[in-house]
């Protein structure tokens, strides 16, 4: 008896410690964690908008489409209209969310492509983040581009074995240039 009492306080002692480090050791990493997070969605910004002059961190519109809130950043060049980022989600990835930022310019084509998130198979559903898929985004225009992939019709090459990623990317990109041409007015100000 007095033997599993000693191993209970033991026990307690180690988890106490123990929890104790966790609690300290999240305090100290909160911040920098979830500084790293802005930054790196800052630089997404950046990296899909047109040069600009204004800082698209500050210029926000935000506009609820059924029920979903999105935050359009806008870029602008001395004044006017240059283009906006916004990030979009899908849930239909095959590991998860897939979450990227996409950027419009002024004359109505995608800029570019981040990924900023996605838990997809390594040398497969990955490949979404490289350059070769992401780059034939950019350059589309979004009225005359069949925004799917081309096993469905669409004008986006899929990424061989990786459909599923390729499709999800694809659809996010279609979902927010919908919200985006629906309120063009509204995010451009004119």
């Amino acid at each position: 008896m007095m033997e599993s009492l000693r191993l209970v306080v033991v026990l307690t002692i180690i988890c106490s410690v123990a929890g104790a480090l966790l609690a300290v050791v999240h305090d100290v990493t909160a911040d920098p964690i979830a500084s790293a997070g802005t930054k790196e969605k800052g630089d997404a910004i950046m990296q899909v908008l047109p040069p600009c002059d204004n800082n698209p961190g500050e210029d926000l519109v935000k506009v609820d489409a059924d029920g979903t809130a999105w935050t359009f950043y806008v870029a602008r060049k001395e004044g006017r209209f240059a283009g906006a980022a916004f990030e979009s989600v899908s849930a239909q990835g095959y590991g998860g969310d897939i979450a990227i930022m996409v950027g419009v310019n002024a004359e109505g084509t995608v800029q570019g492509v981040q990924v900023l998130a996605h838990k997809e198979t390594p040398g497969l559903g990955a490949w979404i983040s490289g350059d070769k898929f992401r780059g034939q985004f950019a350059g589309r225009s979004i009225a005359d581009t069949k925004w799917a992939v081309t096993k469905d019709g669409g004008n986006i090459d899929q990424i061989t074995a990786a459909t599923i990623s390729s499709r999800a990317v694809t659809e996010a990109v279609k979902a927010g240039l919908d919200i985006f041409t629906a309120n063009t007015s509204a995010i451009t100000g004119n």
